[in-house]
């Protein structure tokens, strides 16, 4: 998605862009994506700024594109199970209020107006509407299209880059690929998950990891969850850096009818074997959210591995260590969401534009000093 976003924004800039990716679109993390385009676990700072201009961006795009990318501003519904994590989540709403998102404090006795079927008990809750959602495949294959439209971009799809070819100054020239080389005066890397494996290729070290995922899927329902519903443990298990097994409740339907279930956090490199336990602790946290789900059936269950950065902020921009090499990878469990603005920020740096924020918390330069004091 974070690819597709970069071409799009950077093709309506006048740029010439080749897509190179060794497996079909939205075939790693973006196709085991739930889709969450979101404001409501950002803390205010620099990654919540990014999201809001996004939500700006993906409101426009879904003028332009398809409606089956299923483009929903469904709002997003944050409940707290106890007093304390109310409260919690009430000064954490306000805090984000400060930096202009939309918050509601829903009190117990009305969440069920937002909500009819979530379980009785709960302490309360805050209403985002600016959260939506959208297909990521779906999404990410249309946004290419639409820059096909264009006549300057060329997508080679099951093509490995094998090494990043540089010049007699140092300078990036282009990429070499198992069928040949192709030329460029600047390389992006938005190889997501893998962003780590292409900047070595480079020589160079991004300390991008892959945090494993799992979701459950429903067979299809009439409109059970109305919202993108989560617990107050979500958040939390968002900003953490643990390696170990996190699982926080996050439910919501889909125009199709099923019902998604996440969301599990660990750090396991790209081990795919299916893990039963993190399986029974999702659909036991969404059954006491939801008791409704305990009589659905799950057809299935897929896994991804978001690509995870120790400081939690993607890497954005020029690799001062390389000159022409640009970085677009790192979002976490945010890609989606944050595509559209991080596409127009390489674009404008690309074309020397006007920057529409500023990108220095974002800047791959970071790792490189850290690095160096290493």
């Amino acid at each position: 998605m974070v690819g597709a976003a970069c071409a799009y924004y950077a093709t309506r800039a006048g740029l010439h862009v080749t897509v190179i990716d060794r497996g079909p679109v939205a075939g790693g993390t973006t196709g085991a994506g739930e889709g969450n385009l979101l404001v409501s676990d950002k803390e205010p700072g620099p990654e919540l700024e990014l999201a809001l201009y996004s939500a700006t961006l993906w409101r426009d795009l879904a003028a332009e594109l398809p409606s089956l990318i299923e483009y929903e501003t469904k709002g997003g519904v944050v409940v707290a199970s106890t007093e304390p994590a109310h409260d919690a989540l009430r000064r954490f709403a306000a805090e984000q209020r400060q930096a202009g998102v939309e918050a509601t404090e829903v009190p117990a006795d009305r969440l069920a107006d937002l909500e009819p079927h979530l379980a009785p008990g709960l302490a309360g809750g805050f209403h985002y509407p600016q959260d939506a959602q959208v297909q990521p495949a779906l999404a990410a294959a249309h946004l290419l299209r639409a820059a096909a439209d264009s006549g300057r971009l060329a997508v080679r799809l099951g093509e490995e880059v094998t090494a990043v070819l540089t010049g007699a100054k140092g300078e990036v020239r282009g990429v070499r690929t198992r069928r040949g080389e192709v030329c460029a005066p600047h390389v992006l890397n938005a190889a997501g998950t893998w962003g780590g494996q292409l900047a070595r290729l480079a020589g160079l070290e991004l300390p991008v990891l892959p945090r494993r995922g799992f979701v459950l899927v429903t067979e299809p329902l009439p409109r059970v969850v109305r919202h993108k519903v989560y617990s107050a443990e979500y958040v939390a298990d968002v900003a953490s850096g643990s390696a170990a097994l996190q699982t926080s409740a996050v439910v919501e339907g889909t125009p199709a009818g099923p019902v998604l279930i996440g969301a599990s956090r660990e750090r396991v490199g790209f081990d795919r074997t299916l893990s039963v336990e993190v399986l029974r602790r999702l659909a036991g946290q969404a059954v006491r959210l939801f008791p409704a789900l305990a009589q659905v059936r799950a057809i299935r269950t897929y896994a991804g591995f978001r690509p995870y950065l120790p400081d939690h902020f993607p890497a954005i921009g020029p690799d001062p260590r390389l000159p022409g090499l640009l970085h677009a990878c790192g979002h976490e469990g945010a890609g989606i969401g944050l595509a559209p603005a991080t596409g127009a920020l390489i674009a404008a740096m690309l074309t020397g534009s006007e920057l529409p924020l500023d990108p220095a918390p974002f800047a791959p330069e970071r790792f490189a000093r850290e690095e160096a004091a290493r």
